[in-house]
């Protein structure tokens, strides 16, 4: 824990010395995180990935102005959410979807924060279907990301609907395990088993 701290202390100092070393740390800590929380706004990958550079940019230029690691986080969230906000406002025409996002997005920072959580969820857990053995993470994927059904997977893969329960029980199972044994903590554990239950 101590280390972890010297470690944060240490890239603020080199973020504030204007090191690029540590915006390309941050950039590696927070963009995959920040890159579905836009995308899933705006519906839109190109510009969802414009906007979370355009906000790395913005913290570039204002690198003298944080103190803390969670500042620069909140920083992020928050300009990423205004940047959809805007975003959104332009457009001409709209999805429902969008039009839900903008009265979302207009409620204020405490609304984004069930968002952020799921984002940095879903980044941890994208790290861990990658440990997964071959046809258990072609399963996991297939059920929670492509939200394929049982039976879809199975006539899909030539496997028994039983064998697709049976990997699907234990990814979930192998992913739980390994965020208990990381540390993660009980609102992060109670993210993923929303995201796996939705």
């Amino acid at each position: 824990m101590k280390k972890a701290r010297e470690e944060e202390l240490n890239w603020m100092q080199e973020l504030y010395e204007g090191n690029e070393k540590a915006l390309a740390h941050f950039f590696k800590l927070h963009s995959k995180s920040l890159a579905y929380f836009t995308t899933r706004m705006l519906e839109d990958k190109a510009e969802a990935d414009d906007i979370v550079s355009k906000c790395f940019l913005k913290l570039w230029q204002k690198h003298k102005d944080f103190k803390t690691v969670q500042n620069i986080k909140a920083f992020l969230y928050i300009s990423c959410r205004n940047a959809c906000l805007d975003y959104l406002a332009s457009l001409k025409v709209r999805t429902a979807a969008q039009e839900k996002y903008i009265i979302y997005l207009q409620q204020g920072e405490e609304t984004i924060l069930y968002d952020v959580v799921q984002a940095e969820v879903l980044d941890m857990v994208n790290k861990e279907i990658e440990e997964l053995p071959d046809k258990m993470k072609v399963v996991f994927k297939m059920l929670y990301i492509e939200g394929k059904s049982t039976n879809e997977i199975a006539a899909e893969l030539g496997l028994s609907i039983q064998t697709v329960r049976n990997q699907k029980i234990k990814a979930v199972a192998i992913i739980k395990n390994s965020l208990l044994k990381k540390g993660v903590s009980n609102a992060l554990q109670l993210a993923f088993l929303f995201f796996i239950h939705k």
